[in-house]
């Protein structure tokens, strides 16, 4: 039922992008918001990998350097049935974790230092089997698409408003009408992107659920996992990770900006909230006994 979601939230969030071209330059506008995308998307289908994890120093690792780490990766591996992924390690003490790269043969997985010193052997298992769920379910893609069409809707949404500001919006002889073009402008600035960010973060939810019944089924110790969650949730809320970027924010099993939380900012979040991750996989322990 998630994959369906996903593919529904996409189109609508693929749609909203075109709607916005469509507004902005009509046939010619739509047409030239598809290709942006396109182009876009194409970038980030190849390069996005290498872009995030220089963004946070990560730096590949062999067994050599981290004998146990790769021991673990490729034992989770064999269990996911998946090819070897690169291993890299980001130097900080905060404990997260995430996956990149655009399909399960062209694969990362990132950990920092701090999440190796602070998880036991069996929690770390249970995160690490977590982010091949997401290379296993090609969440990776999915999530470098939804961010590059919502980061499109949001930069023309920008350009509108300047362009509105400066005097260069369509006249009211175009439209016809001047409360028509003020509803128009307000659904293409504020509503737009507000609908966009929304559709991303549904899409990113939905995909955090699945990895972790996934990841579960790989390392076959969900209560691990739950425990996992609940220390990285506890460091996220009271330890700042200066390198994490709104931008990236929705990679990591847990959001590396959650700092205290509140409705509205739940209302936001990338992630579900971790009470109700925990009790899922508890819940999922139970029926797996």
């Amino acid at each position: 039922m998630s994959t369906i979601w996903v593919t529904v939230l996409l189109a609508g969030l693929t749609g909203l992008l075109l709607a916005v071209g469509a507004f902005f330059g009509g046939t010619i506008g739509m047409t030239m918001m598809l290709v942006l995308s396109l182009l876009m998307n194409f970038g980030s289908y190849w390069f996005s990998d290498r872009i995030v994890l220089s963004m946070y120093g990560a730096k590949e690792v062999t067994p050599q350097d981290a004998a146990d780490l790769i021991r673990m990766v490729s034992g989770l591996v064999q269990k996911a049935k998946l090819p070897m992924p690169k291993v890299y390690i980001i130097n900080t003490d905060v404990p997260n974790a995430f996956a990149t790269g655009r399909n399960p043969t062209h694969a990362a997985v990132a950990v920092t230092t701090g999440l190796m010193r602070t998880l036991k052997y069996e929690e770390l298992e249970g995160v690490i089997a977590h982010e091949l769920a997401h290379i296993k379910n090609r969440d990776t893609l999915t999530s470098t698409v939804i961010a590059s069409i919502a980061g499109v809707i949001t930069m023309i949404a920008n350009i509108a408003q300047w362009t509105a500001f400066l005097g260069l919006g369509r006249t009211d002889d175009e439209e016809g009408n001047g409360l028509f073009s003020l509803v128009e402008f307000i659904c293409l600035v504020i509503l737009a992107p507000l609908a966009a960010t929304l559709i991303q973060l549904g899409i990113s939810r939905l995909r955090e659920f699945s990895a972790d019944e996934v990841g579960s089924s790989i390392s076959g110790n969900p209560l691990a996992l739950a425990s996992a969650l609940e220390k990285i949730e506890y460091y996220a809320q009271n330890k700042v990770m200066l390198e994490a970027t709104p931008a990236t924010s929705h990679m990591f099993i847990i959001n590396p900006l959650s700092g205290s939380s509140s409705w509205l900012k739940n209302l936001f979040s990338t992630h579900p909230g971790t009470g109700e991750r925990v009790a899922r996989l508890t819940e999922l322990s139970k029926r797996t006994r």
